[in-house]
């Protein structure tokens, strides 16, 4: 009897361990499902946090942009005012400057101190052309009134040359006539003489 019983206890103690290890394998493989839901838990939750982190830095990377942005054109309004007070500087002492008494130069002195007379010569090349050769007071719209007087007598002026010098002008210059009614060397001549007189 002792031996049996001994015998059913330790089949119940054996039974006792293998059921002890059939439960620890449940929970070990209840624990691997636990450990994998937290996984996936973890990897959401840095994916989550790596996107944060993605877009902070394009915020960053937006707001250095517009910093740098505001900086250049705070800068681009410096160098416009710089400009402007330099330009408003210039023009006041241009202003300044023509407020000043300018010294009149007389041109008949000056060309009767070097030996310059006044003088027309006209000469007939051909056809109607004439060369003319013109010494006269240098004035301010001298040359352009004479272009005009020429030009209402019927010519136009080709090769021509301006010089200038002690007082005085010197035009070279060849006439060419631009309609029927062309006028003699010595008409024209007269002519040019009344229009330096009145320059």
């Amino acid at each position: 009897m002792d031996e049996a019983g001994t015998s059913n206890e330790n089949l119940g103690r054996r039974k006792g361990h293998i059921d002890d290890d059939y439960d620890g394998v449940s929970g070990g493989e209840s624990d691997g499902v636990h450990k994998s839901k937290n996984l996936k838990a973890e990897r959401r939750r840095r994916k989550k946090l790596n996107d944060r982190l993605l877009e902070l830095r394009s915020l960053m990377n937006k707001g250095t942009i517009i910093t740098d942005a505001i900086a250049y054109v705070e800068e681009l309004q410096k160098s416009a005012s710089d400009l402007t007070n330099q330009l408003l500087e210039m023009e006041a002492t241009l202003v300044e400057e023509s407020k000043m008494p300018i010294e009149a130069i007389d041109a008949a002195e000056k060309m009767q101190n070097w030996g310059i007379k006044p003088e027309i010569k006209v000469n007939q090349i051909e056809g109607n052309k004439l060369w003319i050769k013109i010494v006269f007071e240098k004035k301010r719209g001298g040359f352009t009134k004479l272009m005009e007087a020429v030009s209402v007598i019927g010519y136009e002026f080709t090769h021509t040359s301006v010089t200038t010098y002690r007082g005085a002008i010197l035009v070279t210059a060849c006439l060419e006539g631009n309609d029927g009614g062309i006028l003699e060397a010595k008409q024209t001549r007269e002519l040019l003489l009344d229009v330096v007189r009145g320059i």
